[in-house]
């Protein structure tokens, strides 16, 4: 088992609720717990079918160089990247606003 962390934007509360089943709500939308492989996955099953416009983040921990992995679904200015074997964060533009 290893330590796992959800991090929720504007996704319906049934899946908040499924997630608050397997994990501690510590905030809004923050869930966090030590959970397995097995459970990580089938919560990530349930993001992916329940998570509609909302976009959310996982990380747990893992034996690579920075010690943890990460996987999104959904919008959100902050996109993973692959650099050199290393996860790291891309932040796209702000839209640019219509007058």
């Amino acid at each position: 088992m290893s330590m796992c962390m959800i991090v929720t934007e504007a996704v319906p509360p049934r899946l908040r609720g499924r997630l608050a089943v397997w994990l501690l709500e510590v905030r809004a939308g923050v869930y966090v717990g030590d959970v397995g492989q097995r459970v990580r996955e089938m919560l990530w099953q349930q993001v992916e079918g329940m998570a509609e416009d909302g976009n959310v983040v996982m990380a747990w921990a893992t034996n690579t160089e920075s010690g943890f992995d990460f996987i999104t679904y959904g919008n959100n200015r902050r996109q993973p990247v692959d650099f050199d074997g290393l996860r790291l964060v891309t932040f796209l533009p702000e839209p640019e606003k219509s007058n």
